[in-house]
């Protein structure tokens, strides 16, 4: 019973996150669904990219305020808002990564995680 809440929780969260990248209009935006992948780090992660550091920390930022506003949920750890290249946003359910279009293709975190099952999400 616990799974399903947490899997229910975890959809939601994904569904206010890519909520608040369209609010920056973040660009390619993809979840993949990792709940089915053995030793998964977790259930969703959730991609976009930005044309510019700028736009890169308004994203996130954009997604933090609707998920603590909507949700009351904040993310448990925040990386790379230094250098607003790839800012990761741990929600510990969804992985929320914002790259700059260069370095999300140097990573290619769709491919590495090509187990799971990607949605790609509609632009506005």
């Amino acid at each position: 019973m616990a799974k399903i809440l947490n899997e229910i929780d975890s959809e939601a969260l994904c569904e206010v996150i890519v909520e608040g990248m369209k609010n920056n209009k973040a660009e390619d935006i993809v979840v993949i669904d990792l709940r089915e992948v053995e030793n998964a780090v977790t259930d969703f992660f959730v991609i976009c990219s930005g044309d510019s550091a700028t736009q890169i920390e308004g994203i996130a930022n954009s997604v933090v305020r609707l998920t603590r506003k909507e949700l009351k949920e904040k993310p448990w750890h925040k990386e790379g808002k230094n250098n607003a290249q790839w800012v990761l946003l741990d929600y510990v359910n969804v992985v929320v990564h914002i790259f700059y279009k260069e370095l999300r293709q140097y990573y290619e975190l769709e491919d590495l995680w090509a187990d799971g099952k990607k949605i790609t999400v509609e632009d506005n």
